[in-house]
């Protein structure tokens, strides 16, 4: 749910392309937009695996992406918006899988420092 609420407050109000002086188009959106989104995505991501539920940080995040990539993007006539949301679907599940490792690993290694260890009498 949090993914799909952060795409629309980050990416679905800008749906102009931005023409250029010399012709040519971007957009419609701009690089900032796309680093809030990543940034917001963390949070939801950290809390979800650092309570042991790792596959539904990854799953979650990227199927609310999909599914808001897809809705946002699905009035495109060419039909090409279909390479897009799939491209956002492969991106999210790679980045969100690759942060739940690194919040796991960092996450284990502060629980391990602050517990004694097993057998031992301090």
């Amino acid at each position: 749910m949090v993914a799909p609420l952060a795409w629309a407050g980050w990416l679905g109000w800008d749906q102009r392309r931005d023409v250029h002086a010399d012709g040519t188009t971007t957009g419609p959106y701009q690089a900032w937009q796309v680093i809030g989104l990543v940034l917001t995505q963390l949070a939801p991501v950290y809390w979800a695996t650092v309570r042991r539920h790792p596959l539904a940080a990854v799953l979650g995040t990227s199927a609310g992406l999909t599914a808001a990539a897809y809705y946002d993007w699905s009035d495109d006539a060419s039909g090409l918006f279909v390479i897009g949301v799939g491209l956002v679907t492969l991106g999210s599940l790679t980045a969100t899988t690759a942060a739940t490792a690194t919040i796991t690993s960092i996450h284990r290694a502060r629980t391990a420092g602050e517990r004694p260890a097993a057998g031992r009498l301090s």
